[in-house]
């Protein structure tokens, strides 16, 4: 059956996975696999699915897999994955490497199979709130910090936080980046904790983005600039706010906010609005839309495509640290 579906890693994230895959209507879970014998009793009774001895054995019971291992193990599985012409869900980044995820895209070819990558953000209720609100972005402004965890540490924080703000640039943007500026730093761990990255594309369009994984305190927020007024998006609270700027009512309630733009300019009034925010959750939303593509034979929403682009501008910010003085 084309619904069966198995989840290759059972930690922090795989178990949500599981979760969020035993509380649709769509899927029929088959089991999992995680090397950790510990990790793998624990869910086997905490969740009541069955536990497979190995990725072959479990890819062999299914006809999608999810992919929820560390980034370093992403290629193998989900080449063995799509050789036996299975679909695949893979957790972001797509792959440690540019080849690597260039070779996935052509087995995937090959295999003619959905893969979707997990850039959750792009689900995010928030997210999907202001979306119909975008027209023309010409400045992007974010910050996605978050405190110091282990769990992530095994790539740089361009990888591990950054690269969900860089996918949803992209996905705003649409245009060809011309030019980037970065700078990071390594704090705690081997390669920079901390980064800041200047994207310039042929529109005109700017994007500084900014990570952190030692901070004091969590945040994700960002702001889209655009003429007259800015959408603003808090992923972490999931909240969106519409902040426009438009002619001045003759009578203005006392409390509007006025702007004078000078003698012979008309006055203008900044108006917030707050669209209703959806509540969904949306790593459940983002695996039942990947099923619903292969069912109806469409696009995924973000598809392989997407994530080797995030995973080259990632690299390209990533060269630039090392390497401020090249062109």
């Amino acid at each position: 059956m084309t619904n069966t579906i198995g989840v290759l890693g059972a930690g922090h994230l795989g178990k949500i996975h599981i979760q969020c895959i035993q509380a649709s209507d769509r899927y029929d879970l088959v089991g999992f696999f995680d090397p950790d014998i510990t990790i793998s009793n624990e869910v086997e009774q905490r969740y009541g699915i069955r536990r497979f001895d190995s990725a072959e054995a479990l890819i062999e019971a299914c006809q999608i897999v999810d992919i929820v291992t560390p980034t370093v193990s992403h290629y193998e599985n989900a080449a063995l994955a799509i050789r036996k012409g299975r679909h695949v869900f893979i957790e972001k980044p797509l792959t440690t490497t540019l080849y690597e995820a260039r070779k996935l895209i052509e087995l995937a070819r090959e295999a003619n199979v959905k893969v979707q990558v997990g850039h959750v953000e792009r689900f995010n209720p928030a997210f999907i709130a202001a979306q119909p609100y975008f027209a023309n972005v010409m400045f992007i402004e974010a910050h996605r910090l978050g405190q110091f965890n282990p769990r992530g540490t095994d790539v740089p924080v361009i990888l591990d936080l950054m690269i969900h703000d860089i996918d949803i640039v992209l996905h705003v943007v649409k245009s060809r980046v011309k030019k980037i500026s970065a700078s990071g730093v390594s704090v705690v761990s081997d390669s920079p904790d901390i980064a800041n990255a200047r994207i310039e594309f042929s529109n005109g369009c700017v994007a500084n983005l900014t990570a952190s994984r030692i901070s004091l305190k969590n945040m994700r927020k960002s702001r889209f600039f655009q003429k007259e007024g800015y959408i603003a998006v808090d992923f972490l609270k999931k909240e969106t706010q519409l902040i426009k700027m438009k002619d001045a009512d003759q009578n203005p309630d006392p409390f509007a906010i006025i702007l004078e733009l000078g003698k012979g300019k008309k006055q203008k009034q900044i108006w917030i609005e707050k669209p209703e925010i959806q509540p969904i959750n949306a790593i459940q939303t983002e695996l039942e839309t990947f099923y619903d593509s292969i069912i109806n034979n469409t696009e995924p929403m973000v598809t392989i495509m997407d994530g080797y682009a995030s995973l080259e501008l990632a690299y390209q910010i990533m060269e630039k640290i090392e390497s401020p003085m090249s062109i």
